[in-house]
């Protein structure tokens, strides 16, 4: 039995990706944040969110000991967090200052490996905080990567569709050409491995799922003298669309996807049996991960929402108090003010502190008089505050006003068409440009973009002929009548 205990509402974009530590749960989004909580009742930490990149925040991933914490991000740079402060402990700019789509650690902690858009893979000294070697592919964007359980190989894949095998040396063991058409979208390593007969042998089990809708495992045997060979074992059909994440459980006994048909799958890994299917988010199911310590699945979507499972299947479960802890906030307990909550859901205590957030003290007393909820907050208007709630002051009424017109822009972003956010900010556009790239991005994003990425596509990555850009002004009316409907 899988069930759901809390759905985490903090992020104001679509989730990219969500891991485990042995005591938190990190996620990480297209707002270019990463928030962190503590696994114990998924309280947020007082220093979450992490706010130190520029772009979207495609991945993060935790040292083995949890100590720290590393993001990458469009803006070119994986960033090192201190897990105990929150606070920034490096920033390892990537080689050709291309996107980084994805990173992970060794098992032992010492190497780190990041992939970026333009295919180049950087191997990181993470004792030293300092690059020891480039590799990659051409043509060809890097959006999956892990390391196996020795720490002496870890394997990639790419949007062309390959699984690749490296040494520490970046030297490329194998390459599984075609193993998922159109596309890999993420891979992982089983926790375990085994030496074969002869000895000399070491076997791994790999996930790895794509745009063609399958997940697939493979075993992986390693021989120093000779390299590596790489077998199809299973190939599971549970989902109906592109699989975009996979993980094993730390027994790995199980292993979880999650899909575009808004899915997810649990499957038992040796077997490939589909033991249950979950349906529980709106959009797009983009991340998912188990606790190394506890029955706990985590998923997150392009919904915006992190959803916490607990498998009952017969191992252990969570504590009373985590587990009480956890009811509560499924049942719709306030545990971390009110940001949690979408505006409309918001209680009169919500209020209150959020008039309190915005400078808005002396309207406390008031709303709390006239029991004004979220709700009710966002059908204020001007007649309202003046006739019932006796708001006399001009000032304070219009600052009021523009808060709550901000709050209401917030709560609408859920259904904004993708082709009016600019693939850079993730954000509705206000002065969309199209680029010699052909695509529309927000003129102030994409003229940064140009000036320190070397006039390549966010996009395509290629080159881009000429920096001129044209106003697209059939997609600034678009905007602005999308946005007078809602």
């Amino acid at each position: 039995m899988v069930s759901l205990i809390c759905t985490l509402h903090d992020h104001r974009d679509d989730v990219n990706w969500c891991v485990f530590s042995a005591s938190l749960l990190a996620t990480c989004s297209a707002d270019k944040t990463i928030r962190v909580y503590s696994t114990r009742d998924f309280s947020e930490l007082p220093f979450s969110p992490l706010s130190g990149h520029g772009y979207v925040v495609h991945c993060c991933s935790f040292s083995p000991c949890g100590q720290y914490l590393a993001s990458c991000s469009t803006d070119a740079t994986t960033v090192i967090w201190l897990m105990d402060s929150g606070e920034i402990e490096a920033v390892l700019e990537h080689p050709g200052r291309s996107p980084v789509r994805v990173c992970a650690f060794s098992p032992d902690s010492v190497h780190l490996v990041s992939g970026a858009s333009d295919g180049t893979l950087a191997l990181w000294d993470f004792t030293t905080r300092s690059l020891l070697r480039t590799g990659g592919v051409t043509d060809s964007t890097l959006v999956a990567c892990s390391f196996s359980p020795c720490g002496q190989l870890f394997v990639s894949g790419s949007t062309y569709g390959d699984l690749r095998v490296w040494n520490l040396e970046l030297r490329q063991l194998h390459a599984e050409k075609n193993a998922h058409d159109l596309g890999v979208t993420c891979c992982q390593f089983a926790p375990q491995m085994q030496k074969g007969s002869g000895g000399n042998v070491t076997e791994f089990r790999l996930a790895s799922c794509g745009q063609d809708s399958l997940l697939k495992i493979w075993s992986i045997s390693h021989m120093p003298s000779t390299g590596c060979k790489m077998q199809l074992l299973r190939t599971l059909t549970g989902q109906t669309a592109p699989v975009l994440s996979c993980c094993f459980s730390a027994d790995g006994q199980m292993l979880v996807s999650g899909s575009v048909d808004k899915s997810i799958t649990v499957y038992e890994a040796s077997q490939g049996t589909l033991l249950y299917t979950l349906s529980q988010h709106e959009r797009y199911v983009t991340a998912c991960a188990f606790s190394p310590t506890a029955p706990l699945i985590a998923t997150g979507s392009m919904d915006k929402s992190v959803n916490v499972w607990r498998v009952e299947d017969g191992c252990s479960t969570l504590g009373e108090e985590e587990a009480s802890s956890a009811g509560r906030r499924e049942a719709g307990e306030k545990m971390a003010g009110h940001s949690r909550l979408m505006a409309s859901d918001w209680l009169e205590d919500d209020v209150s502190s959020w008039l309190r957030e915005e400078g808005l003290d002396v309207l406390v007393d008031v709303f709390k008089a006239n029991n004004i909820d979220g709700l009710e907050l966002l059908a204020l208007n001007k007649d309202i505050l003046v006739t019932d709630l006796k708001i006399e002051s001009v000032g304070l009424r219009g600052k009021l006003i523009r808060k709550i017109e901000e709050l209401k822009m917030e709560s609408m972003c859920t259904g904004v068409p993708d082709e009016y956010l600019c693939p850079i900010t993730h954000e509705l556009m206000r002065d969309p440009v199209i680029a010699a790239d052909g695509y529309s991005y927000e003129c102030e994003a994409i003229q940064s973009w140009i000036r320190t990425k070397n006039r390549s596509s966010p996009m395509t990555n290629l080159p881009l002929q000429t920096t001129l850009l044209t106003p697209n002004h059939t997609l600034k009316m678009a905007i602005s009548r999308w946005k007078t409907s809602h």
